[in-house]
């Protein structure tokens, strides 16, 4: 699987090499200036090396003193090396970051999770943090310039996709309230309960969020999940007559009205009009490194998946293969072509909610 996904990368630069200082019980290991897929799988073998080859090895030190690039695939390697040395064990501390790789970290929560030592003065030893209690603390930080978040994908930066976002979704977000109170209505006739549905899903660079739709599912349809065949292989659900679902909401699902509350996440910035398939934690929590790219771009309430596969796509590899041709085709006039197309796919009466 990784093998096929790292095919569909534009480039194939050489592998990074981590170089290693062994104390006693402690392995430091330094990063190199980026940490991106190649040196995420290099870096995730690295460390599995390191576990299996020293029984007496107690922490791993990760050193990010010359690191100032890291995308969803690096920060997916160093969270399996985490999990891998939890289950051994291990303490892993990460040393000397970086503002980029800490904004990374910021970004997911995941600065909450590391163990990750403060900087030091190299002349005083200090920590440097301590300046920052200083009187003139406050207009120091206002004047300081932000470490801006890794450009992991074009379409991150574009300005006009992001106009592009808001006036859609604004749209979307009429109409929306146009259709509210019939959709409202069917549904609790039909099934009492919330209007809304909500659930984590892991948009980009994995920061988790809540994606909104309209309820098309009994309300103990999660607790129910473990009970219902899974149709499709890998990562992902999926059962064409799922019993959960609600004769209303077999309709919304078919007519895609169940996604319409998305255009609030799309207006926030968590989502995009176009883009990757949204997963969730427990889907990303089965990524190896290489999956961790479809992450580098927001995740869309269209895309690839939607057009050239839909509810036919039946294994986690189709899903991957076409996020990552969406990556690498992308483009502000693709991206209207794809939302032509959904378009007339919510019209074929033979298509189906992914």
């Amino acid at each position: 699987m990784a093998t096929k996904v790292q095919s569909l990368m534009s480039s194939q630069p050489v592998p990074a090499e981590f170089p290693i200082v062994y104390l006693e019980g402690v392995a430091i290991v330094h990063i190199p200036t980026r940490l991106s897929v190649i040196e995420g799988v290099a870096f995730k073998q690295t460390c599995q090396n390191l576990i299996a080859g020293d029984s007496q090895l107690k922490k791993i030190i990760i050193d990010f003193q010359q690191t100032t690039f890291m995308d969803s695939s690096g920060l997916g390697s160093l969270v399996s090396n985490f999990k891998n040395c939890q289950g051994r064990g291990i303490s892993l501390i990460l040393r000397h970051v970086t503002p980029q790789v800490m904004a990374v970290l910021n970004l997911t929560g995941l600065d909450q999770v590391f163990t990750i030592e403060p900087l030091t003065n190299p002349v005083s030893g200090e920590i440097n943090e301590s300046i920052d209690t200083s009187e003139n603390s406050t207009s120091k930080n206002s004047i300081r310039k932000v470490d801006p978040l890794p450009e992991t994908h074009p379409s991150i930066a574009s300005w006009t996709k992001r106009v592009i976002d808001i006036v859609g979704s604004i749209v979307g977000l009429i109409l929306t309230s146009i259709l509210f109170i019939p959709i409202a209505i069917a549904i609790k006739i039909d099934d009492p309960g919330p209007i809304f549905f909500k659930q984590i899903r892991c948009g980009w660079m994995g920061k988790r969020f809540y994606i909104w739709k309209f309820r098309s599912m009994c309300v103990d349809a999660e607790a129910k999940k473990s009970q219902i065949e899974n149709q499709v292989q890998g990562a992902f659900f999926k059962n064409d007559r799922d019993p959960r679902i609600t004769k209303v909401g077999n309709f919304l699902r078919r007519t895609s009205l169940d996604e319409l509350p998305q255009f609030w996440n799309v207006l926030k910035g968590e989502m995009s009009l176009v883009g990757t398939r949204p997963p969730t934690p427990d889907e990303v929590e089965r990524y190896e490194v290489p999956e961790w790219q479809r992450l580098d771009v927001k995740p869309g309430m269209t895309g690839q998946w939607q057009v050239k596969g839909r509810s036919k796509v039946r294994s986690f590899e189709d899903v991957i293969r076409l996020d990552l041709q969406y990556q690498k085709n992308w483009s502000l006039m693709y991206d209207i072509e794809l939302i032509l197309r959904t378009i007339a796919i919510l019209f074929n009466k033979n298509s189906g909610a992914v």
